[in-house]
């Protein structure tokens, strides 16, 4: 008897460590799997790989290394009448590819959380400078190297089924607080291209306080205040910068309205923007002084969308008034100068409008991994340049507006470009396949500016073709 009972003492000895062991093991592959849960259910990492091969058959004004297309230069004529910007080019480049994080799924009482986080790899790239014969030629940024940079980073409140007036419709807020892109920009075309359809159209992203309020089924309104960081304002010099922002000490505001229903989409809104172009000049005698010059412009916009099925149309068109911290046309020029020493500003005027149509679906066969799909896309745009609303004055007398009395990003002797973009675009599940021609089209003055700043003698057109393929892997 005694024998039996050591025996069981010490198989006792033995087997507790290991079912310990075990219960240790199945809390920990537990607490495991319950934070793979966590992280599946509340974070969604997202992102592509993207490339893009480009040729210009003329040179440009581009950004993002010479992807993001702007428009093609004028003629530069040398002394035998050849224009010196009529050179083709041709590069390719995987700095757009993105990476992102969504954060989902957190509430607290009546109040839902949310996040994103996403950058890309666009900065880091230069503009060089080299001499030849005596001469500055800067080259174009397509050199350095690639560097992660923030593309959006925003928090999102959202507050669902309030009770309205009358109590038959609900209406959920949803209160964002970060950068994202401008309400502006929001409705992007359905080009490949890197731009977006801009100049026609607004590219924004911005820090910002934004309010969408959805009443009912068919109504959304938005307000926003917006902070410049990235996509500037142009001041004296022909600098783009936060600084007049900075000053001014004004955010910029936005409004609008939208009314959805069973495949339409209408949406109309204002852009205001008021800023500090200078805050130090000089008053009669040639004392530096503090001045207090400003600028405010409105710009506002419509915007109509249609889906059903395997077609889509959009189209949107824009008034803006000094438009070039939406990477559209602007720009605005000196109209007085006070006793103070201050300046008073009128701003360039431009009418800007896209559409695009998208129609295409699956083709071939199907397989539940791998969806096929061919697209046909076309964009079209349009843009006049009205030049400012008052007339610019001649501030340094020599009968001539230059960049001493009138601001722009680009060029000021622009009275009207037309671009049209057809595009074939190829998705296998996660992989696309895009082919896009562009040719846009400028017509230019011969530099000389008016009172109001147009360029209206020696008009001429001046046309790029651009060709380009895209390969993206998303994941």
């Amino acid at each position: 008897m005694k024998r039996n009972i050591v025996i069981l003492v010490l198989c006792s000895l033995i087997l507790v460590p290991a079912f310990a062991q075990d219960s240790v093991k199945v809390a920990k592959e537990t607490k495991k799997a319950a934070v793979k849960s966590h992280l599946k259910q509340h974070f969604k990492p997202y992102g592509f790989i993207r490339n893009y091969f480009t040729y210009d058959s003329r040179e440009s004004w581009s950004g993002t290394a010479d992807m993001y297309n702007y428009q093609p230069k004028d003629q530069k004529l040398n002394d035998y009448g050849d224009d010196l910007n009529a050179e083709s080019t041709f590069r390719f480049l995987s700095l757009t590819t993105r990476v992102g994080l969504n954060i989902v799924g957190y509430k607290w009482r009546n109040t839902e959380f949310s996040g994103k986080i996403e950058a890309d790899f666009y900065a880091g790239l230069s503009t060089k400078t080299s001499s030849v014969d005596n001469t500055i030629k800067e080259t174009h940024a397509v050199s350095g190297v690639a560097q992660l940079r923030l593309r959006q980073a925003y928090v999102a409140l959202g507050w669902d089924s309030l009770p309205m007036l009358g109590g038959k419709d609900f209406a959920r807020v949803d209160l964002t607080i970060g950068q994202t892109w401008h309400p502006m920009a929001a409705d992007l075309c359905d080009a490949i291209a890197l731009n977006s359809g801009a100049p026609f159209g607004p590219f924004n992203r911005s820090p910002q306080v934004k309010m969408d309020a959805r009443l009912g089924k068919y109504v959304t309104l938005t307000a926003a205040g917006l902070w410049q960081m990235q996509y500037l304002s142009t001041g004296p010099g022909n600098l783009q910068s936060a600084e007049y922002m900075l000053y001014g000490k004004t955010p910029e505001a936005y409004l609008g309205l939208s009314i959805h229903d069973k495949g339409w989409l209408f949406r109309a809104g204002a852009d205001v923007l008021s800023i500090q172009p200078r805050h130090l000049g000089k008053d009669a005698y040639g004392v530096q002084v503090k001045v207090n010059d400003r600028i405010t412009t409105a710009s506002p916009f419509i915007y109509l969308q249609y889906k059903k099925g395997e077609f889509s149309f959009k189209a949107k068109s824009i008034f803006a008034e000094s438009g070039e911290h939406m990477n559209m046309y602007g720009g605005y020029g000196i109209k007085a100068v006070n006793a103070d020493g201050s300046y008073a500003y009128t701003p360039v005027r431009h009418s800007t409008s896209w559409i695009s149509i998208v129609y295409g679906g699956k083709v071939g066969k199907q397989e539940e991994k791998h969806p096929q799909k061919l697209q046909g896309i076309l964009f079209g745009g349009y843009v006049h340049n009205f030049g400012t609303k008052e007339e610019v004055m001649d501030v340094n007398g020599d009968g001539k507006i230059t960049n001493a009395e009138f601001f722009y990003p680009r060029s000021a002797a622009m009275n009207q470009m037309w671009r049209l973009s057809p595009t074939l675009l190829y998705t296998v599940g996660k992989f696309q396949l895009g082919l896009e021609y562009e040719i846009t089209s400028v017509q230019y003055g011969d530099g000389k500016l008016d009172t109001h700043a147009l360029s209206t003698n020696g008009l001429h057109w001046i046309t790029n073709h651009r060709l380009q393929l895209m390969t993206k892997y998303n994941f």
